[in-house]
């Protein structure tokens, strides 16, 4: 890796589509773009508007010539072909990888699911890296919920490649965890608990509260906003009492987009881990809040350069 090498980092979201270059040394963002989502799935050329943002990139900036993806859903064990994106279900199947070096033959490209790729730039770049532990469990919360495992340094990718989907796993309702704490689920379930409140609290009553209202009220005493984030902790915590158990890892960091709820879904969480934990488990059990928020996708997908 010579000094001047830097690498384009993608995070490709249900909401957005982030770009932006990366400096391996410092993790320093430049040249950073976000391109809506929904309006590359209505042209029906997602992949084409995909590959012409790339393009741009790569005609910009020359010293380019390795390209990092993050995606969420899953891929093939050889990270070379889609098998099902939630979000974007239209590229299901796609071989993205082939397509990609026949338009850009002169460039490599990594690909890893945006969870994994997330815990990779916590790994290597977060402010406290000195100080990652070797073994770690990585939880996104945003859209959905998303997981990652580092075992020994390296990304668990299980039998298949496709290991550590905890938004997946059955959770109450008869539905699977994100069906109920993921962002589009969550509000949902804000807008029935105030519907059913009869105390004092701040959100609004008529259907439009959001994520941002709920972190606010949640920081000022707001009651409702306090039970609304317990239960989400409390169903997170139930999935990660199973993972802790399974994988054997006691150091827990929680990323994403709705991380800013973390210091209101951490005493629900503890909760249920104190709960269901024996005191070998507790003693060693350390729960963090991820550093790099929304730079974790991005930074990650750049790592997968090096």
């Amino acid at each position: 890796m010579s000094q001047s090498e830097e690498y384009l980092g993608i995070d490709v979201g249900g909401t957005g589509v982030k770009m932006g270059v990366v400096h391996p040394d410092t993790g320093q963002i430049n040249h950073f773009q976000s391109y809506d989502t929904a309006t590359w799935r209505e042209s029906h050329h997602f992949l084409d508007r995909f590959a012409d943002a790339i393009a741009l990139f790569l005609y910009q900036h020359k010293n380019i010539h390795k390209v990092g993806i993050g995606l969420p859903g899953t891929l093939t064990k050889n990270r070379r072909t889609l098998i099902e994106i939630t979000a974007i279900p239209e590229i299901d199947g796609a071989n993205i990888i082939d397509m990609l070096e026949n338009r850009f033959p002169d460039h490599q490209f990594f690909m890893e699911n945006d969870a994994n790729a997330a815990a990779l730039g916590e790994f290597y770049f977060s402010p406290e890296k000195s100080s990652m532990p070797e073994d770690f469990i990585f939880i996104t919360l945003g859209t959905g919920v998303g997981g990652a495992a580092v075992i020994d340094r390296k990304i668990f990718l299980g039998g298949d490649g496709n290991a550590m989907e905890p938004g997946h796993v059955p959770s109450r309702n008869k539905k699977v965890l994100e069906r109920n704490i993921g962002k589009k689920e969550l509000l949902q379930l804000a807008t029935q608990m105030r519907a059913e409140y009869t105390g004092k609290t701040t959100l609004a009553s008529d259907g439009t509260i959001s994520t941002t209202a709920l972190v606010v009220a949640a920081e000022e005493g707001d009651e409702l906003a306090l039970a609304i984030w317990n239960e989400v902790g409390t169903m997170l915590g139930e999935m990660l009492v199973s993972l802790i158990r399974v994988l054997d890892i006691k150091n827990i960091f929680i990323g994403g987009g709705l991380s800013a709820s973390y210091d209101f879904i951490l005493p629900s969480i503890e909760a249920q881990l104190n709960y269901w934990l024996t005191p070998a488990y507790l003693e060693k059990l350390s729960i963090k809040k991820a550093l790099l928020g929304n730079d974790a996708g991005l930074l990650g997908a750049a790592s997968l350069c090096f």
